[in-house]
């Protein structure tokens, strides 16, 4: 019996760059309208949960140094 191979883990910030990537190809595609303008609001979230992911990092980062 074959053993599955598994990928590696992906980090948070990979999977939040990732799908920005994806939406972002998906924006280029799409007509003026509603779709465009929902799709173009997930993508200013997924940069702002990456930027703010990024500053609980760093905080968390400073909060254990001794």
């Amino acid at each position: 019996m074959q053993t599955r191979k598994r990928s590696e883990p992906h980090t948070f910030e990979q999977r939040l760059d990732e799908h920005r990537l994806r939406l972002e190809d998906e924006l280029a595609q799409l007509p003026q309208g509603a779709q465009r303008e929902q799709v173009a609001a997930r993508i200013e979230q997924l940069r702002a949960a990456a930027e703010l992911n990024a500053l609980l990092s760093t905080a968390a980062g400073a909060d254990r140094s001794p």
